[in-house]
């Protein structure tokens, strides 16, 4: 059996997509569905009162044009590329060799170690996408930027160059307003009025109230919300648990808690939060942008040894002849448009 021709992109996109049907997806996607383009040039048409907003690239490679109409800009921005790969070296044929047999049991364990190391590529690929879209709904201290240094490239795409976002929907709170003052803080009264606010800025109906589990142990152990529970139950509780708190803040505000816990790690293999500690994002029914992706070098000119997965994901193997080495890439050209950023606020409440 020749293993070049059973592990080949088209089996791994066919693997990927029987083992990623029994995973939970990414939380970002629901709110920036994906889609494709041709190329890695992104435009999109943003609207914010009468100010143009755009995205603004760092100097590697990238380059903007902007076409100014009262309340519309039109932004252009080159995409971020990301690729990486593994080898099959000429030690690891040997192994490979020995399964020549279709029937030895021992193909099936060299083609899932084999398959396994293709899924841990396709995984990486939808990690970036994820911590784009979270940069987004959860901009560190309101500023909405997105950025990527490894490797040395530097990507740095500001969608909130003016500051205007940062002043309308970004609250950061401080003394005995914050969530870890249980006595005095009122989780309530913050999403109520960040979902007026929102309402009066755009007329957006805020339905999500998106967070980590750090953040909702915070406020469900406030007086506020478990003095609601006391009154709605006519029973006091001593510590809340996440079903009764959901109960009271979706009751009293008309807003979801939405509790996400995913993490990953970084390039430098440092496990990070996708939503971080102290922040709320609160969301509107809906998408508030998109997830583009764009055409990549190994779609464009190695089509032949290419397949797509994920909307935007290349797969692609390649042989070298000296040394022998068979070598599978994941590549994408990814980065997020935010339509609907003037319709979602954000909170710091830890």
């Amino acid at each position: 059996m020749d293993f070049t021709t059973i592990f080949t992109p088209a089996s791994i996109a066919m693997h990927w997509g029987e083992t990623a049907s029994n995973r939970i997806p990414y939380l970002g996607g629901n709110f920036f569905p994906a889609q494709k383009k041709a190329g890695l040039d992104l435009k999109w048409i943003k609207g914010q009162n009468g100010l143009p907003i755009s995205l603004m690239p760092s100097a590697f490679d990238a380059k903007a044009t902007f076409r100014d109409r009262i309340g519309v800009a039109k932004v252009e921005t080159e995409m971020p590329f990301f690729r990486e790969g593994f080898k099959i070296k000429e030690k690891d044929r040997q192994d490979i060799l020995r399964a020549q047999d279709s029937n030895d049991p021992y193909a099936v364990a060299v083609l899932a170690a084999l398959y396994k190391d293709a899924d841990n590529l396709i995984m990486a690929a939808d990690v970036v996408a994820e911590r784009e879209r979270m940069a987004l709904l959860f901009p560190d201290s309101g500023n909405m930027v997105i950025v990527f240094k490894a490797n040395g490239v530097d990507y740095s795409y500001n969608y909130d160059p003016n500051g205007t976002w940062k002043t309308n929907n970004y609250k950061p709170l401080s003394g005995n307003k914050l969530w870890s003052a249980s006595a005095t803080a009122d989780p309530i009264g913050d999403i109520i009025e960040r979902k007026q606010a929102i309402s009066g800025l755009t007329g957006a109906v805020i339905r999500y109230a998106v967070m980590n589990s750090t953040t909702a142990k915070a406020m469900y152990a406030c007086d506020s919300v478990k003095d609601r529970w006391l009154a709605i139950n006519g029973r006091a509780v001593g510590t809340m648990i996440p079903a009764e708190g959901r109960a009271v803040v979706d009751g009293a505000t008309e807003v979801a808690v939405v509790v996400y816990d995913k993490q990953y790690k970084d390039e430098s293999g440092v496990a990070h939060k996708f939503v971080p500690d102290g922040y709320v994002s609160l969301l509107p029914e809906g998408t508030v942008g998109n997830t583009w992706y764009g055409t990549t070098p190994e779609e464009a000119d190695l089509r032949e040894k290419c397949v797509i997965v994920n909307t935007g994901v290349a797969v692609t193997q390649i042989k070298d002849e000296h040394p022998v080495n068979v070598n599978t890439f994941a590549s994408e050209i990814v980065l997020p448009s935010y339509e609907g950023m003037d319709d979602v606020a954000v909170l710091k409440v830890l």
